[in-house]
């Protein structure tokens, strides 16, 4: 046995200390856009979930600072994990209500982002700007990658808002925005999905305490009609922001051959969604065109990687999907469930 020399402390093994934020690395996806801010690993195995819980804060700063945050190659594989994420750094998922897309659920208020056919896209839009309950943080997590194109474009909305003519948001800040949607006409989602109830009395509670308003149809079908605002400050960093589904609802943004089948199919009152500014009025379809234009010059897109979370503040970041082809599973979450309580309507 050796003996330490006198005078000399024993030899004891160093322990180096990583600090938080050496844990990770981050940067811009793209140098010359605003968003996302990609967020790796620097060093092996780290724990993604307890570096989110010690980490709330730089993470909410940044997602109000870039609007969306990229996690990639933190080893998350399954669903059960994005929804440990989603409860970290969301306080857990909400449930899917008042449907405007077609999902399922995968797992505990985990959904299929979307079920469109896959040769479809979705242009870009808010998650539930139209709706009287939204989310303001939006999880999207890629299971199994795309076998070609499905990217999720995203766009900043603060951007969006800058480059809308001022004669042109001013119309929409004065007069707000009209929805109405039409159900159970054989198109779109049936009542029933989208109020996730076969009670109309439910039906009738749901529109009364929101302010929508409602009419039962012939054979079961509905329409409701509701107004809601175009421009709003975003309650946490007091800017601007593009905030609706004008663009989204209206009849000229499906696509050509599908906006020509519904305009033959049903009477403009019957059109399975449409929007009209809040006192009634035609919006112009070049007004809607020009806004069309505008979303798709700030889209920027990632190609998808397993693993990846992709986090949204749905205030500040509207996304969409291209057309693909399999495999692709991409699934959603939504988290803090807002009114427009609070809300400061511009």
């Amino acid at each position: 046995m050796t003996m330490p020399k006198p005078g000399l402390p024993p030899m004891r093994r160093k322990t180096v200390s990583v600090s938080e934020k050496e844990l990770v690395k981050s940067r811009l996806y793209f140098p010359d856009k605003t968003l996302p801010l990609l967020i790796e690993p620097a060093v092996e195995d780290v724990d993604l979930f307890d570096w989110a819980a010690n980490n709330r804060g730089w993470i909410e700063e940044n997602v109000l600072k870039y609007g969306a945050l990229l996690f990639r190659g933190f080893n998350i594989s399954e669903i059960p994990q994005f929804e440990k994420f989603i409860d970290v750094v969301g306080g857990g998922a909400l449930e899917y209500k008042y449907r405007a897309s077609p999902r399922h659920a995968v797992g505990e208020n985990v959904y299929t982002s979307t079920d469109y056919p896959q040769d479809q896209s979705i242009f870009p839009h808010n998650e539930h700007s139209f709706s009287p309950i939204f989310p303001m943080r939006l999880f999207f997590f890629c299971i199994t990658q795309p076998g070609a194109g499905g990217e999720t474009p995203i766009g900043d909305c603060r951007r969006i808002f800058d480059r809308i003519p001022r004669e042109v948001s001013d119309q929409f800040r004065e007069k707000g925005i009209r929805y109405v949607r039409n159900y159970n006409d054989g198109f779109g989602l049936p009542w029933q999905t989208v109020f996730q109830t076969e009670d109309k009395a439910y039906v009738k509670e749901f529109c009364d305490q929101y302010g929508i308003s409602f009419e039962w149809k012939d054979a079961d079908r509905l329409r409701t009609s509701q107004s809601g605002p175009a421009v709003v400050k975003h309650p946490r960093t007091g800017e601007q922001v593009w905030f609706n589904h004008a663009t989204f609802f209206h009849v000229t943004t499906l696509s050509p051959e599908l906006r020509d089948g519904v305009k033959a199919t049903f009477a403009e009152a019957d059109l399975p969604t449409n929007t009209y500014f809040g006192d009634g009025t035609a919006i112009p379809d070049d007004v809607v065109e020009q806004l069309r234009e505008i979303y798709t010059s700030e889209m920027v897109a990632f190609p998808w990687q397993q693993g990846d979370v992709l986090m949204l503040d749905n205030m500040l970041a509207v996304h969409g999907r291209r057309p693909y082809s399999p495999p692709r599973k991409i699934v959603v979450g939504m988290a803090e469930a807002t009114t427009w309580d609070g809300i400061e309507i511009n």
